[in-house]
């Protein structure tokens, strides 16, 4: 089972479908050396163009992303956690009679709530104080609820070489979606006459409020030397989803 892991908090799985017939289940585990507590909310996100996500304010919501934080339901809402010892988050949803077909997404966040700390006197001969700052870590998963019998495909085109804000280089296409639900799995990029691809990449995902977005992968100088020529894209559904092939395309690199 998928699993992420932010600070000392493991979350498994990575992406939950629920379809309104029965519920699942998340599992955390604190991986750290010491007890931690873990602040479990729902929050709602749009993918750009460029595949990011970004946070939607509550008056901000349309009505598919109001319809599911309204259907979610998961408990607890706060665990405290020792050390390696796991816990379940429920989770399920209660859709309303009528609900439109449709896939309604929210993400759930589980958010480290640090310790508390006081403000203590610096030790200089000139006092004052000093403040000890924190990190607070999270992972967010998304909570996905598919109305009806929904339908996507996919189609990869505009493969190139690019150099990455870091001046490293990154190969990037763009991936479009039709249809009224998500698409996600695994990019594969074989060169022509090689069996093993150059790359792999997990978790490539297009949301249905775009239609396209950019996928930019990073990746190393002996990778970027052989990325030219034939190539071919490919987009392959998760293993537990029967890992079959979502769209193909066979590009040229200059």
């Amino acid at each position: 089972m998928p699993a992420q892991a932010a600070g000392d908090l493991l979350v498994a799985p990575t992406r939950i479908i629920l379809d309104g017939q029965r519920g699942t289940e998340v599992i955390l585990n604190n991986i750290g050396a010491e007890t931690a507590t873990y602040r479990i909310s729902l929050e709602l996100r749009r993918m750009t163009a460029d595949g990011r996500l970004e946070n939607v304010e509550p008056e901000q919501a349309n009505a598919i992303e109001q319809a599911a934080t309204e259907m979610i339901r998961y408990a607890p809402r706060r665990v405290t956690l020792p050390p390696n010892q796991p816990q379940a988050i429920r989770l399920g949803v209660r859709p309303p009679q009528g609900l439109p077909d449709g896939e309604y997404r929210a993400h759930l966040l589980f958010r480290a709530i640090p310790k508390a700390t006081s403000v203590t006197q610096a030790e200089n001969p000139e006092g004052g104080f000093s403040i000890s700052l924190v990190p607070i870590y999270g992972v967010t998963i998304p909570v996905i609820i598919r109305q009806g019998n929904l339908e996507a495909t996919a189609g990869i085109a505009n493969a190139r070489m690019e150099t990455a804000e870091d001046g490293t280089p990154a190969f990037a296409f763009d991936l479009s979606r039709s249809g009224d639900r998500s698409t996600y799995g695994e990019i594969r990029v074989v060169k022509q006459g090689e069996s093993e691809p150059l790359i792999v990449a997990r978790g490539i995902a297009v949301y249905p409020e775009v239609s396209s977005r950019k996928v930019t992968l990073s990746v190393g100088p002996d990778i970027a030397a052989q990325l030219k020529g034939p190539v071919s894209v490919e987009y392959y559904e998760p293993d537990n989803a029967g890992g079959g092939l979502i769209t193909k395309s066979q590009l040229v690199l200059r």
